[in-house]
């Protein structure tokens, strides 16, 4: 099977331990996927996004690190989880 690319835009609450993910959003390009994060870091109850993209193959499972495009408000610093 092919790789493909999935965008996704990923807020963040206040958590014990500091900013920790909300429902991440699929969405369907990079400009999508930055406008939902912006959008998404200005509602109430969040604190931050990222927009960001995973490449792979979804038949294996095996995926690239996550690309970050974006970030917007308070992120956690080490995003190596995506």
């Amino acid at each position: 099977m092919a790789d493909v690319t999935y965008y996704v835009a990923l807020p963040f609450g206040t958590g014990d331990d500091g900013p920790e993910p909300r429902e991440a959003v699929e969405c369907i390009s990079a400009s999508a996927a930055i406008l939902q994060a912006e959008r998404m870091a200005r509602t109430e109850g969040h604190i931050g996004a990222v927009a960001f993209s995973r490449t792979g193959d979804p038949g294996s499972g095996e995926f690239a690190d996550a690309v970050v495009l974006l970030s917007f408000g308070v992120v956690p610093d080490d995003l190596s989880e995506l």
